[in-house]
C-alpha cells in the first residue's frame, strides 16, 4: 500500500485537476447560453426570408432557377459531392467529433468524387493524420459562430456551385436539441428541394415580378442559405457545448469519487500509523519502567540460625 506522503500528494493532484473541468463546465454552459441568444435575436429575419420564398412559390407554376435545378449525370460520369463538414476547434468533447467524422467517412466511400470542406481544427488535423485530402484555404474556426462567419461560407459554397465544380453540397453537422441527445444529420444544402418551401399554388397569378421570378428568387436564396447555414454553425457550436458539458460533469464525477477512496485510504494508513507510534510509545514506556524498578538480592547473613 502507498504511504500517507504519496496518497496525500495524488488527493492533492486530483484535487486540482476536478476545479479544471468543473471551470471548463461552467465555461461551456456559458457559452452554449450565449450562442442560443444570438441565435434567437436572428431567427425571426430568416423565418421571414423562408415564408418569402414560400410566397413565391404560390405564383410560380414551375421554376427553371439553377439553385432548385436537380442535376443529372452524363453517361458513364459521376456527380461531384461536396461535403461541409463541421467539427471543433478543440477535443475533451466526449464522441461529438467522432460522430460526424465517421457519417462523412461514410458518405465519401459512396462518393468517389467528393470535395470536402472542413469547418474546426479538430477535423482538419483528424483527415491530415489519415491523408484524406480536403480544401485547405477553407479555414474557417468553429468557434463563435456568427451570420458574418455564415455569410462567408455560403459564398465559398455558391462559388463551387455557380461554376458547376460541385453538383451537390450537402451539410453534415450535429442537432442541437434542448433537453435531449444531440443527433449528427446530413442535409442536402444544394440543389433545394421545392418541398423545403411547401404552399399552396393560387387559381390566379395576379402578382407581378421585376424583372422576373427566377431573378427574386437569385436575390433572396443566398440569404436563405446564410440562414441555414448560421443555423447549421449555432446548433453544432450548442452541441459541442453540450457535450462538453457532459464530458466535464463525468470527469468531475470520476474525480469526486476517485477522492473519496483516496481520503478512506490515507485515513486508513494515518490511523495506522498513530496506532503503530502508540504501540511504540507503550512498550517503550513499559521497558523505560522494568529498566529503573529495584531488584533484591538475598543475603548470606540474613537470618538466624538455632542450634
Amino acid at each position: 500500500m502507498a504511504d500517507g506522503a504519496e496518497i496525500k500528494a495524488r488527493i492533492a493532484s486530483i484535487t486540482e485537476t476536478k476545479k479544471v473541468t468543473d471551470a471548463m463546465y461552467m465555461i461551456s454552459s456559458v457559452k452554449m447560453s450565449r450562442a442560443r441568444r444570438e441565435v434567437e435575436k436572428t431567427r425571426p429575419y430568416f423565418e421571414g426570408l423562408k415564408a418569402e420564398i414560400s410566397e413565391l412559390f404560390r405564383h410560380i407554376p414551375d421554376t427553371k432557377n439553377r439553385y432548385f435545378k436537380v442535376p443529372e449525370p452524363k453517361p458513364g460520369c459521376h456527380l461531384s459531392h461536396g461535403i461541409l463538414l463541421i467539427t471543433s476547434d478543440k477535443g475533451l468533447a466526449g464522441s461529438y467529433n467522432n460522430t460526424v467524422l465517421h457519417t462523412c467517412e461514410d458518405i465519401m466511400s459512396r462518393h468517389p468524387q467528393t470535395v470536402l470542406f472542413v469547418l474546426g481544427e479538430f477535423g482538419r488535423r483528424y483527415f491530415t493524420a489519415k491523408k484524406i485530402p480536403f480544401v485547405t484555404e477553407f479555414r474557417y474556426s468553429a468557434e463563435f459562430p456568427t451570420v458574418w462567419k455564415a455569410r462567408k461560407i455560403c459564398a465559398d459554397m455558391l462559388e463551387y456551385y455557380d461554376r458547376r465544380a460541385l453538383d451537390e453540397i450537402n451539410i453534415v453537422y450535429t442537432d442541437y436539441i434542448n433537453g435531449k441527445p444531440s443527433e449528427c444529420k446530413r442535409n442536402i444544402l444544394l440543389p433545394l428541394a421545392r418541398s423545403r418551401f411547401a404552399a399552396e399554388k393560387k387559381d390566379t397569378d395576379d402578382t407581378e415580378f421585376f424583372p422576373d421570378p427566377d431573378t427574386v428568387l437569385d436575390g433572396i436564396i443566398p440569404s436563405y442559405l446564410t440562414g441555414f447555414i448560421y443555423g447549421c454553425l449555432v446548433d453544432s457550436y450548442c452541441s459541442e457545448q453540450q457535450a462538453r458539458m457532459n464530458a466535464m460533469s463525468a470527469a468531475g464525477k470520476n474525480a469526486g469519487e476517485m477522492l473519496y477512496d483516496l481520503r478512506q485510504k490515507y485515513n486508513s494508513v494515518r490511523q495506522a500509523a498513530i496506532t503503530r507510534e502508540m504501540t511504540e510509545i507503550t512498550s517503550g514506556s513499559h521497558a523505560l519502567m522494568c529498566k529503573k524498578r529495584p531488584v533484591a538480592v538475598k543475603g548470606e547473613n540474613d537470618g538466624a540460625v538455632s542450634e
